[in-house]
């Protein structure tokens, strides 16, 4: 009987514990402020390019803008932005990559965001030629994350628009 009743004085003392314990939580998280590390806009990608038959890694420093050729590949990067050295490093750019054909014509074969700290997540496929993302160099201007000056956004995504690849995406956990 006494250990039945230390049981049940034990579940109450947690169960009290525990909705304090997540209302000074909830309090926390309201006056928090959200961090949000500072992004770096830079002006060239530097990416690293194995060609497969031969075993030879380049270097590739390109431009945003310009195209830079590896073997049959074109690359082209748009944008490359990296953090502050003191925050966790996160470099990531938007790149199309097309290849020459023995015909001569181009064929886009990716076109995305590459991300130096996972180089297989979003990798060109291609037989002969490997191309990834490995830092971002020259630094042009360090891009505040402010809230838009105007009009409410919609709520229908812009099937234009490219994702922001500091916006954390949601995974389902299975149950």
């Amino acid at each position: 009987m006494a250990h039945a009743c230390n049981t049940r004085l034990q579940r109450g003392l947690a169960a009290s514990l525990h909705a304090a314990a997540g209302g000074a939580f909830a309090l926390v998280l309201l006056l928090a402020e959200p961090a949000a590390a500072q992004r770096i806009e830079n002006s060239v990608a530097v990416f690293a390019a194995l060609d497969k038959v031969t075993a030879k890694i380049s270097r590739l420093e390109v431009p945003l803008n310009q195209t830079a050729t590896f073997g049959a590949l074109k690359v082209t990067p748009r944008v490359c932005y990296t953090r502050a050295p003191t925050e966790p490093p996160k470099t990531t750019t938007f790149v199309e990559v097309e290849e020459v054909q023995l015909d001569g014509k181009e064929k886009k074969i990716f076109s995305g965001w590459m991300f130096a700290d996972s180089p297989g997540l979003n990798a060109v496929e291609h037989p002969v030629f490997d191309v990834w993302l490995t830092d971002c160099s020259h630094p042009r201007i360090a891009a505040q994350r402010q809230p838009p000056q105007g009009p409410a956004p919609s709520t229908v995504p812009d099937p234009q628009q490219q994702p922001d690849p500091d916006f954390p995406r949601r995974r389902r956990v299975p149950r």
